[in-house]
């Protein structure tokens, strides 16, 4: 996975000579940026200066360097660039070169990637296609190996990765640890393989990284005393402090679905920001291209002070990760650089990665046409359905049925009972009433099983909506208001071997596919980015209330998130971790 020591030294040689070479006024720098007002956060001031930069590293930081090239920012302000500590790159349904041409001009030019989602489909060989993806991008891409794959037994995932499987690629330099432990269920209760994924961590120095939202008290001290030194799934003050407190380092998200920045704003005005981090967990393209950037203009706009808003982008990602020489400009640390016009906005104009220009003006600067991802099975692989197959029969004397109630841009969800709509002894979707028959089809083993319930918020009057990213195991997830209009939509999600659907009698509408693991697009960001918003348009056009009602359906089926929710193995209780019955 790496150099050995005998390969790398005279590589580190070479470069630290010239370093010192360009100190001792021996040797031109490569590059010199002249009268920046540099943002040091390591000393958390600002000041001007001049920045020298050879081979791919800060030299550097004083007056009076001579460089080969000699950029004059006149005043403009520098900062290390933007590190994103918690993301799921097939989460923007794009092929991480894409990823990468959206979020480099923004200033992001490292992301922490958890491949959790592409791990529940296909496994080890899911996690190589991300590092084959991107290992040679100007981006880097560090990974966090899955912990939870499947999330939970609750549910039938393509692959079930161990201690073991993890322990195959722990030690290689581009893992960082292990991902988000979001069993923490099975943390207090001393589940032998949870722990021991933990200690596999822990055991290389290595980080793990936390999900546990609402743990509270002596639960979360164990959990934290376990090894667990991060989490993202803070919403509240209160919660955030309390975890602070113990030790932990808080991930303040702003996915697409769920947007914690402002509610914890008075943890970085009032409390600290040093064991704070910005991450974005899940985004769709049309958010990426205003990437960490903007939490760092959003958290300045609400007071908090622009040093520490960028040290929460760069520095305290970087340390908590342990990512050597990044994070900050100082010599010896890579020279990842942005340089901004002020401290409002923080658009930067220039982009630096390992000392290159990359972006400027918000455009990237070399080409990334050559980047070609690695091949891939295919993964919709569904026993044959039938349009019975989606029929929910009455029990007799039963009246009144469990009810999923989505709640606007929020990942949990509320139960509530509700009188059953039926016709023939079957139940059926109530329109007037907004509960409609939502389906989970397993996709990964043609095993056959469909777990069937009712959803209300979606607000569909015809047709049916379809999609086989639905975290955590990604199995088919499908809501409509009738069962021949699902039938359809499910069949064509086979045929195109993933993506998402709209259809109205029997017809598609509107069409997404994802080929890549049923998750990602093989086409340009913009391509994608225009059926995203045909999809979003013409579910409007059959009476979706929701904006993007495909990311709040991808969650229905995330059975660790409280506080009802539905995969391939029926209802799903999440506050008793167990399959409930769909009718009172």
């Amino acid at each position: 996975y790496s150099l050995s020591l005998h390969d790398a030294l005279p590589i580190y040689m070479a470069s630290l000579e010239e370093i010192i070479k360009v100190n001792t006024d021996e040797i031109p720098a490569d590059l010199v940026l002249k009268n920046a007002k540099l943002v040091n956060v390591l000393s958390e001031e600002i000041y001007e200066t001049d920045i020298a930069i050879t081979d791919g590293k800060v030299a550097g930081i004083s007056k009076d360097y001579k460089g080969k090239e000699e950029i004059d920012l006149k005043g403009a302000y520098v900062s290390p660039s933007f590190i994103d500590g918690h993301v799921h790159l097939e989460s923007a349904m794009l092929l991480p070169s894409e990823f990468a041409k959206l979020v480099i001009p923004s200033g992001t030019t490292t992301v922490v990637a958890d491949p959790h989602e592409i791990a529940n489909v296909m496994g080890l060989q899911g996690i190589s296609f991300i590092r084959e993806a991107t290992k040679d991008l100007p981006l880097d891409v560090y990974i966090m190996l899955p912990s939870c794959v499947p999330a939970t037994r609750l549910e039938t995932s393509g692959v079930d990765l161990n201690c073991y499987d993890l322990a195959l690629l722990i030690d290689a330099p581009w893992v960082l640890g292990v991902a988000e432990m979001m069993n923490f269920p099975g943390v207090i209760n001393c589940d032998k393989e949870v722990l021991s994924k933990i200690k596999l961590g822990l055991d290389k120095h290595k980080r793990v990284d936390g999900h546990a939202p609402n743990l509270s008290g002596k639960e979360l001290n164990a959990y934290v005393a376990s090894g667990v030194a991060s989490d993202h799934e803070c919403t509240t003050p209160e919660e955030a402090i309390e975890k602070i407190r113990l030790g932990m380092y808080i991930m303040i998200r702003e996915a697409t679905g769920a947007r914690d920045l402002e509610p914890l704003i008075p943890v970085l005005k009032k409390y600290t920001t040093r064991k704070c981090i910005f991450v974005t967990d899940d985004r769709h393209p049309k958010h990426l291209k205003k990437h960490i950037s903007n939490m760092v203009t959003k958290a300045v706009e609400m007071g908090v002070d622009p040093i520490k808003a960028i040290q929460m982008a760069s520095l305290n990602t970087a340390e908590y990760f342990k990512i050597p020489n990044t994070g900050a400009i100082a010599p010896g640390y890579n020279a990842d650089i942005v340089v901004f016009k002020d401290l409002k906005k923080f658009e930067p104009t220039m982009v630096f990665k390992k000392g290159k220009l990359v972006a400027k003006n918000g455009k990237m600067t070399i080409d990334m046409n050559e980047f070609q991802p690695p091949e891939l099975r295919g993964s919709v692989n569904i026993k044959p359905l039938k349009k019975k197959d989606f029929q929910i029969k009455v029990p007799k004397d039963k009246s009144e049925i469990k009810v999923i109630n989505v709640i606007p841009k929020q990942l949990i969800t509320k139960l509530s009972i509700e009188k059953v709509h039926s016709e023939n002894g079957y139940a059926i979707s109530d329109t007037d009433n907004d509960i409609l028959k939502i389906a989970v089809i397993e996709r990964h083993k043609a095993s056959g099983n469909i777990g069937l319930g009712f959803v209300k918020g979606f607000g569909l009057k015809k047709g049916a909506i379809a999609s086989t990213i639905a975290h955590d195991s990604h199995n088919m997830i499908v809501i409509g208001t009738n069962d021949d209009d699902m039938y359809y939509a499910a069949n064509q999600l086979v045929k195109s071997q993933g993506g998402k659907i709209i259809v109205e009698n029997s017809k598609t509408l509107a069409q997404l596919k994802l080929p890549i693991a049923g998750l990602m697009s093989v086409e340009p960001a913009e391509v994608v980015m225009d059926k995203l918003k045909t999809l979003e348009e013409t579910a409007s056009a059959i009476g979706c209330k929701i904006n993007d009602p495909f990311m709040s359906m991808a969650f229905l089926s995330l059975s660790v998130i409280p506080e009802i929710k539905i995969t391939d193995k029926g209802l799903i209780d999440v506050s008793k971790f167990e399959v409930t019955n769909l009718f009172v």
